[in-house]
């Protein structure tokens, strides 16, 4: 096999260290102690073979969905999105991918061996998704539709109307549409419901990291339709033989104060928008800036 890596990845990871980092891609690390923990919520062990069930329950109210469809992931957005696609992907299955999109999704689907073809979001456009430009991308060997909602990198939102005719052509095919909406989790209590509800052909990734600065607990999940729910549970067996009890029973804590979370969220996001109008740079519509 074919090495492959994630250039953007090892390229976060490695870059210097400097005072004012632009290049960050969510809040500020909320710190241990404003979680208020207490020595019961750092339990290393627990019942959490499939899924601590606290946190299981938390993340389906939290986005109004049934428990049943909720997939918890030791890894964050990036291992829900690479659980997903190797389930959802056979070696040389067609997959649409957005363009841009984070690069993780594409260096995945490479890595399982997918036939990836690209549909724009462009710039002039305010990285709307153009449907008919799309429909005429799909075939019957599509598999897979990939895209970010927030868009990843400009934030641009896909409305419901467009998500769920991407789901009516993805139906057509017997094909799927992976939504990355990890960056949702930072329109707090405006977010749009999770994309699942608009139909089974719908799988979702999020985590608590982007929206929260709590990417130290590595919170990720899936949703999906019960019986897929369930393989995507027994791949994870190959992977993992179960997640941290302790960020588990942390991440149950921090969902119950996202109320509190979020309000420091929203102060930060507000001052980076004030400095991005003082600066009088160009923006697209729905632009994150993350100055702090």
């Amino acid at each position: 096999m074919k090495h492959k890596e994630s250039a953007f990845m090892h390229w976060a990871k490695t870059r210097p260290k400097v005072k004012y980092d632009l290049a960050l891609s969510g809040m500020l690390n909320l710190p241990l102690a404003e979680l208020d923990p207490k020595l019961s919520d750092l339990e290393l062990h627990g019942d959490n073979a499939y899924g601590y069930r606290p946190l299981v329950e938390a993340l389906a109210k939290h986005r109004r969905v049934a428990p049943e469809n909720v997939i918890t992931v030791a890894g964050g957005t990036s291992m829900a999105n690479h659980l997903a696609m190797a389930a959802l992907l056979e070696h040389g299955d067609e997959v649409l991918i957005e363009q841009p999109t984070y690069d993780p999704l594409l260096a995945i689907a490479e890595y399982l061996g997918a036939q990836i073809k690209r549909f724009p979001r462009r710039f002039e456009d305010e990285f709307k998704i153009d449907i008919d430009a799309l429909e005429k991308q799909i075939t019957p060997a599509t598999r897979l539709i990939v895209l970010t909602n927030l868009h990843n990198p400009s934030s641009a939102s896909v409305d419901e109307t467009t998500l769920k005719r991407i789901g009516a052509l993805a139906s057509k095919v017997g094909a799927h549409v992976l939504v990355d909406e990890v960056y949702l989790e930072a329109m707090s209590k405006s977010a749009p419901p999770a994309s699942i509800s608009f139909g089974p052909e719908f799988v979702v990734t999020s985590s608590l990291t982007k929206g929260y600065g709590l990417s130290g607990l590595r919170c990720g999940w899936i949703f999906a339709e019960t019986v897929l729910a369930e393989k995507i549970r027994r791949l994870d067996d190959i992977f993992a033989a179960s997640a941290p009890n302790v960020m588990e029973r942390l991440s149950v804590l921090a969902i119950k104060q996202l109320a509190k979370i979020s309000a420091r969220a929203n102060s930060m996001l507000e001052t980076n928008r004030k400095t991005l109008r003082a600066l009088g740079l160009p923006r697209c519509r729905g632009q994150r800036l993350r100055l702090q």
